[in-house]
């Protein structure tokens, strides 16, 4: 085989491979052909034993168009999240409690191990890492990473999840998957995904019948994985959880018995890092380098760590993969954003992400414009809905109300935001004679809309900084 023909058909696989990718971006593209995004309550609701899950159906045109799914489940005190993996890399932000989750890294040490004293040598555990969380923690999980959760705490634990499905670290379909390894759970997207993609939220239904299995050794036979594991074929069939009706949050009798250093020791580490962190310090002496030792979670809600913070107007902080370096991985990031007193977050588009807004607390009035000057939202985003909004859209948000809180969830491990109005805005970097000759307005003019506005990102809204006026 000589090097000529060698060279051709390389240069025919990559025109190949480009086609195609063109033709997989051509087709996620006609996905955004948007006339309008709405602010969305899930569509579904699983009851679980110790909990239940709520999903937003993935087909709604702008979950189609940002490539994302989005699920919400809620664990209640001595509630296990089963441990399962997804076809595509998530972020998974706490909304409320506190609890424990461990991610199962293949290859990677057992580093936890328990006391010798504590058991007898051959019924002593070991097992990875497992990290605390609490309200206001993002955490990352790359594809097919397995993980669990536990809720220890005294108050239920609500957390939001939204997958990447259109992220390169998934190689399936758009659609989302969990793939779980243990229990006999609902499939939390099947029934959706069969659904018109506007419809109405449909009340469960239990679609579980006799001798159903639905975790990942249910397509393995029962003879194969006793030989796998070294196990009698009794066990075996257990790992296929049939007839288990708990589904994929179930409750622990007593205690998790884990090994796991103090929550308060944990937690000063972690903020003793931050710190490090927030004054540029190296804290990991290159062991964070390595990808069984990575971080996988940064507090977003503390007020401490704020990246822009204005009194009695609000504050932002942001988690990319400068300080979170697992975010590079799974080009994810997030943002953490408090709007107070009716203020404003000025006009912005994001410039190499799509953002999936999640309120929090509150309520806010929110406007979004697409490429053609279309609004194509004009409305109120509540606490627990959702808001799509595709990349370079134009979106304001003002409060309507003392306290908009929101966590917004962004397509790329940088997300770059470019204002409209403000000190640090597209229009502040244009020349003025611009401005006028493109609006057609004085120079005066020019310079009113140039200079007009002087904070950078949020504002007092006009009507509050009149009435702080007056009084």
């Amino acid at each position: 085989m000589n090097k000529s023909f060698l060279l051709t058909l390389s240069l025919c696989c990559l025109v190949l491979f480009q086609g195609c990718l063109a033709r997989f971006n051509l087709e996620q593209r006609n996905e955004c052909q948007l006339e309008r995004l709405s602010a969305l309550e899930p569509d579904t609701k699983i009851q679980c034993e110790a909990g239940y899950i709520e999903s937003w159906n993935p087909n709604h045109d702008q979950f189609q168009c940002t490539g994302v799914a989005v699920v919400r489940r809620t664990i209640e005190p001595k509630g296990l999240l089963l441990p399962h993996y997804s076809n595509a890399p998530q972020l998974m932000y706490i909304v409320q409690g506190r609890g424990m989750t461990g991610a199962l890294f293949s290859g990677c040490p057992e580093t936890f191990q328990e006391s010798q004293q504590s058991r007898g040598s051959q019924d002593q555990d070991q097992h990875q890492k497992i990290r605390h969380f609490r309200r206001g923690d993002v955490i990352a999980f790359p594809a097919g990473v397995a993980h669990w959760c536990y809720n220890d705490g005294n108050e239920n634990v609500v957390m939001v999840n939204v997958l990447d499905t259109t992220n390169i670290g998934n190689q399936l379909d758009t659609n989302p998957r969990h793939f779980y390894l243990a229990g006999n759970p609902e499939d939390e997207f099947k029934q959706l995904s069969e659904r018109p993609r506007e419809g109405r939220q449909q009340p469960f239904t239990r679609r579980h019948s006799q001798g159903s299995c639905n975790n990942i050794f249910c397509g393995l036979s029962s003879s194969l994985i006793a030989e796998a594991f070294n196990i009698n074929q009794d066990l075996a069939r257990k790992l296929q959880s049939e007839n288990d009706f708990r589904g994929s949050i179930v409750r622990v009798e007593g205690e998790l018995s884990v090994v796991r250093p103090p929550r308060t020791q944990q937690e000063m580490s972690a903020q003793q890092e931050q710190s490090c962190r927030r004054r540029g310090g190296s804290c990991d002496n290159g062991a964070e380098e390595t990808f069984c030792t990575m971080r996988m979670k940064e507090n977003i809600a503390d007020p401490s760590r704020a990246d822009i913070f204005i009194p009695e107007v609000g504050r932002i902080s942001t988690v990319n993969s400068h300080n979170l370096p697992i975010l590079g991985f799974i080009k994810l990031s997030a943002s953490h954003v408090v709007l107070r007193n009716d203020a404003v977050r000025l006009p912005h588009w994001h410039m190499n992400a799509h953002s999936i807004i999640y309120c929090l607390e509150g309520q806010a009035t929110i406007q979004v414009s697409d490429e053609n000057g279309n609004r194509v939202f004009d409305g109120t985003l509540r606490e627990g809905q959702v808001l799509a909004v595709p990349q370079n859209f134009v979106m304001v948000k003002r409060a309507e109300c003392d306290r908009f809180e929101y966590v917004a969830f962004n397509t790329n491990e940088n997300a770059m935001t470019s204002d409209l109005a403000g000190r640090t805005s597209a229009f502040r970097a244009m020349p003025a004679e611009v401005i006028a000759n493109a609006f057609q307005i004085s120079r005066e003019d020019a310079m009113r809309l140039k200079f007009g506005r002087e904070e950078t990102t949020l504002a007092m809204s006009k009507s509050r900084s009149g009435r702080r006026a007056d009084a």
